[in-house]
């Protein structure tokens, strides 16, 4: 598979991630279970990756959701006991509202504490860029300034930054999904 383009990764990164929380307690409110959950999630990524442009998209959060929950409703159609409360909380997923439900809430600082920990593994240079840039907001220009840098290398360390904390969410993932099909083929084993 090839990889993503820069700005695509760059908006991932900065409009979907955020969101990350809001859609896993939604998928858990529909009695999803964890690893099906942490499937769908990364298989949403993928989807959204894989996009060419981002233009279309006027409300990544819904749109993040309603790639989630299609793939939710693909996988239920596709199993072989379907329960059916989980279809049923799947179709009401409530995007229109902004007030966070208490498992969002903490769903949402776990998810902060993971990307401040991933993101206090970066580089010491590539992390104070990081958090600059994505957490401060401050413009590429005014960086370089401050630190005595070339834009370039601003806009380099930005990007492995990102780079950097994507590839550990999806190594996370994997390690997680591995567990999962370990699990599936030890219980095979014992039958």
């Amino acid at each position: 598979m090839d990889a993503a383009p820069r700005h695509i990764i760059d908006w991932v990164g900065s409009q979907i991630l955020p969101h990350e929380g809001h859609v896993r307690a939604c998928l858990r409110r529909a009695r999803i279970s964890r690893d099906d959950v942490e499937d769908i999630i990364q298989e949403s990524y993928c989807k959204l990756s894989s996009l060419t442009s981002v233009d279309h998209i006027l409300s990544p959060r819904a749109y993040f959701l309603t790639v989630a929950k299609n793939i939710a409703l693909a996988h239920l159609r596709r199993a072989r006991i379907v329960h059916m409360e989980s279809m049923d909380e799947i179709e009401r997923f409530d995007m229109s509202s902004d007030d966070p439900s208490p498992e969002q809430i903490i769903s949402g600082r776990a998810e902060l504490a993971r990307l401040q920990t991933l993101i206090s593994s970066l580089p010491d240079r590539c992390r104070r860029i990081f958090v600059m840039r994505r957490v401060e907001g401050l413009p590429q220009k005014e960086i370089a300034r401050i630190l005595g840098l070339s834009e370039t290398t601003i806009e380099n360390d930005a990007a492995k930054g990102l780079r950097l904390i994507m590839r550990a969410i999806a190594s996370d993932d994997s390690r997680s999904r591995s567990r999962k099909e370990a699990g599936r083929d030890a219980g095979i084993q014992r039958n």
